[in-house]
């Protein structure tokens, strides 16, 4: 065990570890979360995808964020514009040197210049179900907040936002800094209240900021097995920390100990072990990630755990199983009839009438796309 973990270790014996955001009196339903918004059934982080994770009933959209060069925060999760998700239409002004826009960095490009691309046009090979929507622009987070806003007039639904950010390799992606202060701000002019909206990254540089400036909000700790060092090497990815160093007998223990020093209210691990040779607990050699052991010390320590990006029923049922808070996934109308089976209470779904006005009113398509819509908004 290393110095920092044992001193540590031993102050949360005798203190509980101040800042922590009070649990909101509006949370009443098992937290699905739907993964991009609904990534299993559009194209992810666009507004149709939020629109179908509406209506497939999850408590809260999960999604990701980027920070252009002009400082506005876009709901993206890759640090470039890849080819394989937009396709390029035209400059964002005659002769413009950046142009074609597909290829390059979000923090090396203008807001104006990413509202040119066409985002929903291109379904995912590994989500073969995917219904697209023609000519889609990516969305600025404060446009998610007011789709959300006309569907949900309550303010039921939880968000949970991503910052993008690379520790390993500088200049593809805005510093934590940037992104925190953006964000911050966005949250703020939402009109949502904090307690509604969870701030996850796997650059847990960007939670330890973010606590300073707003100790609040809930802070929920990313965290994959191929993202761990070995032993006694500080991980860029866990803000300089030596994730093995913490207390515990088992390796989830000692990850939940971790993400509790750096003020973290929730762990968000993936469901899976990288190294993991099946995919499904049914299947003799499955490796979970997310173990009974990690999840119980981190109850323990006073954490949530919600595990992604599950998939698999027989992993959702399992996670439940082990008491876990809430569950991220692509396909939340299936993990919430799962959820609903065992009985956990879940969030009633949005009527499609509202959806489809509410999506016409603030997607940014033309008139030949909205056929799209209606297809996808099918209840």
């Amino acid at each position: 065990m290393s110095l920092y973990a044992s001193l540590w270790f031993a102050f949360t014996q005798v203190a509980n570890i101040s800042g922590t955001p009070e649990q909101s009196a509006s949370v009443k339903y098992y937290d699905i979360q739907g993964h991009r918004g609904a990534r299993g059934d559009a194209i992810e982080n666009t507004i149709p995808a939020f629109a179908r994770g509406l209506l497939n009933g999850v408590t809260t959209l999960e999604m990701d964020n980027g920070l252009t060069k002009d400082g506005v925060v876009v709901v993206w999760h890759d640090w470039d514009i890849k080819d394989t998700k937009c396709k390029d239409t035209k400059p964002a002004f005659p002769n413009d040197p950046d142009f074609p826009y597909v290829g390059k960095f979000v923090a090396n490009l203008t807001l104006a210049q990413i509202k040119t691309l066409d985002c929903g046009s291109l379904r995912q090979d590994e989500f073969p179900m995917q219904l697209t929507t023609r000519g889609m622009k990516i969305s600025t987070m404060e446009e998610v907040f007011d789709f959300v806003n006309c569907v949900d007039t309550k303010r039921e639904v939880s968000f949970n936002v991503e910052s993008k950010v690379n520790p390993r390799v500088g200049g593809i992606t805005r510093n934590p800094a940037d992104f925190v202060a953006a964000q911050h701000a966005a949250f703020v002019a939402s009109g949502y209240p904090l307690s509604q909206i969870q701030y996850q990254s796997f650059d847990w540089r960007t939670l330890i900021e973010m606590h300073k400036v707003e100790p609040q909000l809930f802070l929920s700790a990313l965290i994959k097995s191929n993202f761990l060092e070995p032993d006694g090497t500080k991980s860029p990815w866990h803000a300089g920390l030596d994730v093995r160093g913490f207390p515990g007998a088992t390796l989830g223990e000692k990850i939940a100990y971790a993400a509790a020093s750096i003020n973290a209210t929730i762990l968000s691990p993936a469901d899976t072990d990288h190294d993991s040779p099946v995919l499904d607990p049914t299947v003799p050699g499955y490796i979970p990630f997310t173990t009974k052991a990690m999840i119980d010390r981190a109850h323990e320590l006073g954490l949530k755990v919600i595990p992604w990006t599950v998939n698999r029923l027989n992993v959702a049922q399992q996670l439940i199983d082990w008491k876990v808070d809430g569950i991220i996934t692509d396909y939340g109308a299936s993990v919430r009839a799962l959820a609903k089976s065992a009985g956990l209470k879940v969030r009633p779904r949005f009527g499609a009438n509202r959806v489809r006005q509410c999506v016409k009113k603030h997607i940014q398509l033309t008139s030949e796309s909205l056929a799209d819509v209606d297809a996808l908004l099918v209840n």
